[in-house]
């Protein structure tokens, strides 16, 4: 038979073929116009191949298909099929029950990661994320309406700029009372400078942190915050003093300047490793059974070195502008609360509700009326100094307790202090009980117990 001649067809055979329904897409239903358009020679295959932004070489491909199955050759030969790239539904079955027995409140990324670190199974996350979705774990987020703020370049160098911030969260989930992480971040890389673990942000909190990061890196050029108390003077009225805080006076003598974000979005970088260790620190924690400070202090240079190495990035610059701790830059002296005081007439002087007596071999007359400077240490040690020369003392006076004056963000750690109860509160003499009452038997009370 000649390959040319037509192949008739029944009635019945071309009916059956006219009711076949297609499902096309519109790129394949834009591709059949053209191709009817090259069937009815008011086109050219290259100016096909221009319009369907083709080559002439698919061109003819799919031209063939039509000539051989007419529309039915355009439409995909793999819809309605099951993808070549489907996980195995044993594979499937791992996964799930492994994400319900241990990983169900983890988020979609780090639960792909510890699968694969822990159990070795390979899965995308994109995968995980659909499955949890599925099966209720985890809930798309919903796209907010973004506000626009200005983008700021990382800075050039190591130890340029540094982002602090306190993180108050439930990091022992119940294990341990709640507590603030203090975060340093290093605004070139991303990477984490200093962590810290304690009962709320202070200023003796902070000195500590910076000790531990000054002591390992050197002087940074300059510490970006927020505005926080400890940072900023918040009441610009106030009378007395020098306009600076506690902690912007121990920079100042170390050669670190202090910035103030006005925007929780200026200072991103640490408000996203924030984000980052609420996520990731904590469930490290529950793995590890981590229940407390102490121990976490321990383990935190280890995740600080998964950390960076996972989120960290190269600066611009490979100089590192860190200044290295001088003789002069005594850490023990210029870390402290500092209070100027004026001595009076019998050489005494009042902090804290506590009355100082000076203890000199000087005439009276020499110190009366001297100022002299009261330095705190985080250990709640006391010294005095006068023309940087500490003098010796004695505690004359213990005034009564009277409120205190609590910033905002230390009320959550003043109110979960114990309430002690006074010294003749009735809980300290204990209370009288049936069984605390010692009282011979009857005979009627024994018969009664053996019944």
């Amino acid at each position: 038979m000649s390959p040319f001649c037509k192949v008739k067809m029944s009635p019945l055979e071309r009916d059956k073929k006219v009711d076949k329904l297609l499902t096309m897409s519109k790129k394949e239903i834009i591709r059949l116009e053209v191709i009817q358009r090259i069937k009815g020679q008011q086109i050219t295959q290259k100016q096909a191949a221009e319009q369907l932004c083709i080559s002439i070489r698919q061109v003819k491909r799919i031209w063939k298909a039509y000539q051989e199955k007419g529309a039915e050759g355009l439409v995909h030969q793999r819809r309605g099929k099951p993808g070549n790239n489907q996980i195995n539904t044993d594979k499937l079955r791992l996964v799930r029950d492994l994400i319900f027995e241990r990983y169900s409140d983890f988020g979609p990324t780090l639960a792909c990661e510890k699968l694969g670190e822990k159990h070795g199974v390979k899965i995308s996350v994109e995968r995980v994320r659909q499955l949890m979705i599925s099966e209720g774990l985890w809930k798309a987020k919903r796209r907010r309406k973004e506000q626009v703020f200005q983008m700021r370049q990382r800075r050039a160098c190591l130890g340029e700029l540094i982002q602090v911030d306190g993180s108050d969260y439930d990091w022992f989930e119940g294990r341990h009372p709640r507590c603030t992480l203090l975060v340093f971040v290093d605004d070139a890389t991303s990477k984490l400078v200093a962590l810290r673990f304690v009962p709320h942000e202070s200023f003796f909190a902070y000195c500590e942190a910076a000790r531990s990061y000054f002591e390992r890196y050197g002087k940074p050029r300059a510490i970006y915050s927020d505005k926080h108390g400890i940072f900023h003077l918040n009441n610009p009225t106030a009378l007395q003093g020098d306009g600076m805080t506690e902690f912007g006076r121990a920079m100042e003598e170390l050669g670190v300047q202090i910035i103030c974000a006005n925007t929780p979005q200026a200072k991103g970088r640490v408000e996203r490793a924030n984000k980052t260790l609420q996520d990731r620190l904590t469930k490290e924690l529950r793995l590890r059974c981590i229940n407390d400070p102490e121990q976490a202090h321990l383990f935190l240079p280890e995740f600080m070195a998964d950390y960076n190495r996972r989120f960290g990035v190269e600066p611009r610059s490979a100089m590192n502008v860190h200044r290295p701790l001088s003789p002069a830059d005594d850490l023990d002296r210029i870390l402290t609360r500092r209070e100027i005081r004026t001595l009076s007439k019998n050489l005494t002087l009042q902090y804290n509700k506590v009355i100082y007596q000076i203890q000199t071999t000087r005439p009276l007359y020499a110190l009366r009326k001297a100022k002299v400077i009261v330095c705190i240490h985080a250990q709640g040690e006391i010294q005095i100094l006068y023309k940087d020369q500490p003098l010796k003392y004695t505690v004359f006076h213990h005034q009564k307790h009277q409120s205190d004056v609590v910033p905002a963000k230390s009320i959550d750690h003043e109110l979960r202090k114990p309430l002690q109860p006074a010294p003749d509160h009735p809980w300290r003499k204990g209370f009288k009980t049936p069984l605390s009452i010692h009282t011979p038997l009857t005979q009627w009370d024994i018969l009664s117990l053996d019944n």
